[in-house]
């Protein structure tokens, strides 16, 4: 039986471990060769890249940079070289720095909208050189709820994550014509490590105002950002698609 991403070489930025990780996962289940990048977790890149090998799919992990520019450049290289052509862009790295406004220092707001938003340039117009050659391609970039309707303590997290819709759709605009599509995955309150060293109460609280009453898993975001990243979707871009149980309804 034919897979969602048969064929394809999916390249995924963040994924040694919450939603990067389950993107790789999903994407390996799915047929797709997968290229992957870790960056301070050396080792569950490792373990990760092992895993994706037992779906019979060819993967390959790559420590590198999206924030540095020239990193980024030479990642997509070694994609290509390596896999022969590059069919998907999930560009999903990111970090946080909370803070309110009146605290954050200039290198928290740097650091953020390094990692979150120059990252997202970085490989999008490294990736658009081979997938303008084979005339086809699609680029997903994640952003966020908070960046759709804001958040106190997260300026410099909203704001690359508002940067990132407003990047996708303009490239979504400029490469339409070449067959290359530009879509943006805006997840809600999903569930993983990081919200897991939560107050209990406090998360309590977030699915009650959540209408689906549950957060969502990473396989959530995996399986919306899967379709995006098919032909299934072959007439969808520019779109931002909320991965949110109905929050922002």
């Amino acid at each position: 039986m034919t897979k969602l991403l048969d064929g394809k070489v999916a390249l995924i930025t963040g994924a040694s471990k919450g939603i990067g990780r389950a993107l790789a996962v999903y994407f390996a289940q799915q047929g797709a060769q997968v290229a992957f990048t870790y960056l301070s977790s050396v080792e569950k890149g490792q373990q990760l890249e092992q895993e994706l090998a037992e779906f019979g799919t060819k993967v390959k992990g790559f420590r590198s940079d999206a924030s540095i520019f020239a990193e980024a450049e030479k990642l997509v290289d070694d994609v290509v070289a390596e896999f022969g052509k590059l069919d998907i862009l999930v560009n999903n790295a990111g970090i946080t720095q909370d803070g309110l406004l009146m605290r954050m220092s200039e290198q928290q707001w740097d650091q953020v909208l390094a990692v979150n938003l120059k990252s997202v340039f970085n490989l999008t117009k490294a990736a658009t050189k081979p997938m303008m050659r084979a005339k086809a391609g699609s680029i997903i970039n994640m952003s966020s709820v908070v960046g759709v309707k804001g958040n106190a303590g997260q300026a410099n997290y909203a704001a690359s994550k508002a940067g990132i819709i407003g990047f996708t759709k303009s490239v979504a605009l400029e490469l339409g014509s070449r067959n290359i599509r530009c879509n943006a995955i805006a997840p809600g309150f999903i569930e993983t490590e990081m919200t897991g060293a939560l107050d209990q109460k406090q998360v309590d609280e977030w699915r009650k105002a959540i209408p689906l009453r549950r957060g969502g898993t990473p396989e959530d975001v995996a399986k919306a950002t899967a379709f995006l990243a098919s032909d299934d979707s072959s007439y969808i871009t520019g779109q931002v698609l909320q991965v949110d149980g109905g929050m922002l309804t």
